[in-house]
């Protein structure tokens, strides 16, 4: 057959195909996009079709087949990418498949056309190195030498799910370490290829992730922990084994023994050379982990550990288990600049890092998307994605991920530079040790939150090291009385790379770190963006959907239709097709109609078949997750609520919680939250369970009717287009203009605009004396202030939550209400802090109207 550009559906170009000899090569033309297949498998696909910097046709799935049929896999993440003979090398991943899968390696030119290894072996794979003696890449399980033959060490003689290799410290020239995440060990020899175990599990911890060679030692690390983990097979003992907070292991191996450096959730390691690791690499090393108080970047350099701390953009890294960090790293992203990606926050990071040069690590802004690997490619940044993932995912069929490309200046333009962190909480300090330094250059409004727990009096001097070279000098010091809490802002002028703690007496506290960013977007930003989505208060003609991702094909279920008495009616239902971006009436995947339904307070989804289970309170319930007084909208948890602000007048009266998506998970283990207006990212501790509202944080305000959002194809998919709109590079329309859809990128939401909103947890409501109030958000807004009223003379006091670790806020600010008069309050510009909670001395009917604009 003939490539040739033809109109007809994807699906019926296969049906015609189908005649063919199984052994006959198929061409699919469709537009821009051809497809090519041999034995119902795809061997390649090319496009030119790019939307917010994403290539639809590279868009990577559990199989490489026809239609959507595959045998087994909750998620694909991209887990490793190499540049190698100018080409750009990827591999999938599925959750826990150590014994292979039918994920791919795949091989993209620099035409963007991708050709899928047909000797693929699937798993989990997110290893890669180049050995430079025998000029090969190994990549997961492939070994690629310098023409481009591939060939694969088989699954039978290295079961597991590889994460990561080393150079060898006795036999380099010929061997190499693989790290699987389970822990074991092994030695390859990269010419024979022959396969041999070291060690099965000889570290505490498990899901490994990261290893590397440098200064003649091997460090390993993994991010998570098995509380009644056998430890039969470990090479190290245990000096304490009952700290809630040991999760996870750093640890070196030296060709004999192990020794445990920190007992702490790691992931990547690595020198300034990265995949290109060079013999007798003796560059500083850095590993990158966490605790619940901050990041946590530790520098080997001359046999010697230092350790650093950095803040949190988010918290959907956090689980002790580990699942949903694969995987942070640091990497060279073109002309000898280094990014690291940790927590959802880029930063620039200097390759000239070490113990006494510890200036440079800016940050550039943080994100969405979930980032298993990044690299630069032909003079762009490329960033690996783990997308649609079907863990605790009802509303979609496959799982299915792809690849951002684009401008590192691009990537300062999503989130703010806002992240949070601590060097202390609820901690027992020792008195006149220095804490350990935290990064504070490049963040633009910085406040300190301190809080002594003890009820003896505490002065903490806080000092700064301006160059990075480990000369400190004091800043201030501040004051707290026993059980006192005080904040400190820190000067817009004031020079710092880090900053350190310390205390004049020996005391229980905490010291909590808020950055924001004063350069947030406003609504303007993305006015061009986002003209053909409709504005809250559009008159016209409005497209509605549900969105569901094809189980049965790659297309994407549209159930379209309209608003009427508050709820979402369907009229027509299409197929938005994979090749050529059309739609097509009818659907053909029954399981789409899984997309009908909204989740419920309570509801839970099965780990692997998707189904749904309310809890008995739930079904008694049946309550939607949200709701709106008079004061605010109540976000409501299986055993708790929290108010947030309020959007347009018009959300409650016509797009509620009935009406639109509420959450959705748009990146593997991450949900988003569309309430009243604003996005909201939700972090999750357990797939399928009830997300952790009280750790979200606010994306953008938009104003918009977006009824649902999706992820597809690598593509963000959002309702609420105006029917009017002209079809463009982010629009696409059906050609009976009954239904019209919005594509772009996961972190396009940012260029909304800031959150803004009002409300609070109080507005005339009768109020009793020292009882607290709901949690109100404040975490994310920025200009912020108060409006506090009673019908009789009270005080109201205002506390914070000023980390989302600490158990009780602190007291903020006391303030004198007399009956009948309206008080405000302008918080200072760089004032952040996550909740807050107010009390009344007396019984009243109070109001505490909170403005973010």
């Amino acid at each position: 057959m003939k490539t040739s550009l033809l109109k007809t559906s994807l699906l019926s170009l296969i049906l015609s195909c189908l005649s063919c000899k199984p052994s006959q090569e198929k061409n699919i033309n469709i537009q821009t996009t051809i497809v090519k297949t041999t034995k119902g498998e795809i061997t390649s696909v090319s496009g030119t079709r790019n939307i917010s910097g994403i290539y639809p046709h590279l868009t990577t799935y559990a199989h490489a087949k026809e239609n959507g049929t595959y045998n087994f896999g909750n998620e694909c993440g991209i887990g490793a990418l190499a540049v190698w003979n100018e080409k750009l090398y990827m591999i999938n991943y599925a959750a826990h498949e150590p014994k292979g899968s039918e994920h791919k390696l795949y091989i993209i030119d620099k035409n963007k056309n991708l050709k899928v290894f047909q000797g693929s072996i699937g798993g989990t794979p997110a290893a890669r190195m180049i050995h430079q003696e025998s000029n090969q890449l190994l990549i997961g399980p492939y070994v690629i030498n310098s023409s481009g033959q591939v060939r694969v060490i088989p699954i039978k003689d290295m079961k597991g799910r590889l994460t990561a290799i080393a150079r060898h410290l006795k036999d380099p020239e010929n061997k190499v370490y693989y790290y699987d995440m389970e822990g074991m060990l092994y030695e390859v020899n990269v010419h024979t290829l022959k396969v041999k175990k070291l060690y099965h599990n000889p570290l505490p911890g498990w899901h490994g992730k990261g290893a590397y060679t440098s200064q003649n030692k091997l460090i390993l690390a993994n991010n998570g922990e098995h509380k009644h983990e056998s430890n039969k097979d470990w090479k190290v003992v245990l000096e304490n084994q009952n700290n809630k907070e040991d999760n996870g292991i750093l640890a070196e191996f030296n060709g004999e023994n192990f020794k445990v450096i920190e007992r702490r959730q790691f992931t990547d390691v690595t020198t300034k050379n990265g995949i290109n690791a060079v013999p007798n690499d003796q560059s500083p090393l850095w590993a990158m982990g966490w605790d619940k108080k901050s990041v946590r970047l530790k520098v080997l350099e001359n046999g010697e550990w230092k350790t650093f701390l950095l803040p949190k953009a988010t918290y959907n890294n956090d689980p002790s288990h580990g699942w949903f960090t694969e995987w942070p790293r640091i990497r060279e992203i073109g002309d000898g600049k280094m990014m690291m990606d940790m927590h959802g926050m880029f930063y620039d990071f200097p390759s000239t890092f070490s113990h006494s040069n510890s200036a440079g690590i800016k940050p550039i802004g943080s994100h969405l998307r979930y980032i298993p690997d990044f690299l630069s490619w032909n003079n762009k940044v490329v960033l690996a994605t783990d997308e649609t993932s079907i863990q605790g995912n009802p509303y979609a069929g496959q799982p299915q991920s792809n690849l951002w490309i684009g401008e590192r200046e691009e990537l300062g333009n999503w989130g703010p530079k806002s992240a949070y962190g601590a060097i202390w909480i609820n901690d027992e300090v020792v008195a006149l040790k220095p804490s350990l330094p935290f990064l504070t250059a490049g963040f633009d409004n910085r406040i300190l939150h301190l809080n002594n727990l003890k009820k003896t009096p505490v002065n903490i001097t806080i000092q700064v090291d301006e160059t990075g070279t480990g000369s400190w000098k004091e800043l201030q010091t501040i004051a707290l009385g026993k059980e006192g809490y005080q904040y400190y802002i820190f000067k817009e002028d004031v020079k710092a790379e880090w900053v350190r703690l310390v205390a004049n007496k020996t005391s229980r506290l905490t010291a909590a770190f808020h950055f924001t960013g004063h350069k947030l977007k406003n609504s303007t930003d993305g006015k061009e963006l986002f003209k053909s989505l409709a504005d809250i208060d559009e008159n016209s003609k409005v497209s509605h959907t549900k969105l569901y991702s094809n189980k049965i094909n790659y297309n994407l279920s549209v159930y379209a239709g309209g608003i009427e008495n508050n709820n979402f009616k369907n009229t027509n239902s299409y197929e938005f097709l994979k090749y050529d971006f059309k739609f097509v009436k009818g659907i053909k995947d029954s399981t789409a109609t899984s997309a009908l339904k909204n989740k419920k307070v309570g509801e839970e989804v099965d780990f692997f078949n998707k189904k749904s289970a309310a809890t008995s309170a739930a079904k008694e319930n049946d309550k939607e997750i949200w709701s709106e007084d008079e004061a605010s909208v109540i976000l409501h948890a299986e055993n708790y609520q929290v108010r947030l602000p309020k959007g347009h007048a018009k959300y409650s009266n016509q797009f509620s919680a009935k009406t639109s998506r509420v959450t959705r998970e748009v990146e593997s283990e991450r949900e988003l939250a569309n309430i009243s207006g604003t996005f909201y990212e939700l972090p999750l501790y357990k797939v399928g369970k009830e997300p952790l509202y009280k750790m979200m944080r606010p994306v953008a305000t938009h104003n918009k009717q977006i009824t649902e959002f999706n992820t597809w194809n690598g593509l963000l998919v959002l309702s609420g287009v105006k029917l009017d709109a002209e079809a463009s590079e982010h629009v696409y329309k059906s050609d009976d203009g009954n239904v019209a859809l919005w594509f772009g990128g996961i972190d396009d939401l940012w260029s909304f605009g800031k959150p803004v909103g009002e409300g609070g947890p109080w507005k005339n409501t009768q109020v009793k004396a020292n009882q607290l109030s709901d949690m109100y958000l404040m975490t994310g807004y920025d200009q912020k202030s108060v409006v506090l009223e009673s019908d009789v003379d009270t005080q109201f006091e205002l506390f914070i939550h000023i980390n989302h670790y600490s158990d009780q806020p602190v007291l903020f600010k006391i303030f004198d209400i007399k009956a009948g008069q309206k008080l405000s309050y302008k918080f200072p510009q760089e004032f952040s802090a996550h909740w807050v909670q107010v009390k009344s001395s007396n019984n009243c009917k109070a109001t505490a109207w909170f403005v973010y604009k």
